[in-house]
């Protein structure tokens, strides 16, 4: 059986994230401005969900009727964090200027934009529900 080029050109990267929010208006707003400053598009919508996609990766907001809890704490196990090419320092700088107007808010305030190492250029967010976003520099 012949192998189809297109699935080895996307071999291994993502084909989608969804996150379980506990307030889905609230998750669009925020996750929405954040996606769209990242070149996300609206990708889908339902009564409790909405996705936006970029290339052949999308990401999922949902309130699951299936969410057994109201509360993300990205310290305990599971996914800390997502984190994006954000382009460059310029934009990085921008996006996390207007983050908290947006309900993404700074964190390592006092290491930006070196909380990851001083070759590491990036912005570390927090939304209202707590969920983690790193925006990088660069390659």
């Amino acid at each position: 059986m012949d192998e189809n080029p297109l699935d080895s050109l996307h071999l291994g990267s993502l084909h989608h994230v969804e996150i379980w929010v506990p307030h889905f208006e609230r998750a669009d707003a925020e996750w929405g401005w954040l996606l769209a400053e990242l070149g996300y598009r609206p990708f889908q919508k339902w009564e409790h969900g909405c996705s936006w996609k970029a290339g052949v990766t999308y990401i999922v907001v949902e309130q699951s009727r299936a969410l057994t809890g109201s509360t993300h704490r990205r310290t305990e196990a599971g996914v800390n964090h997502l984190a994006f090419h954000a382009g460059s320092r310029e934009n990085v700088d921008r996006i996390q200027g207007l983050g908290a107007d947006f309900g993404w808010f700074v964190m390592f305030e006092g290491k930006y934009p070196h909380a990851g190492g001083q070759d590491h250029y990036a912005a570390y967010l927090v939304n209202t529900d707590g969920y983690e976003v790193e925006l990088v520099a660069g390659d």
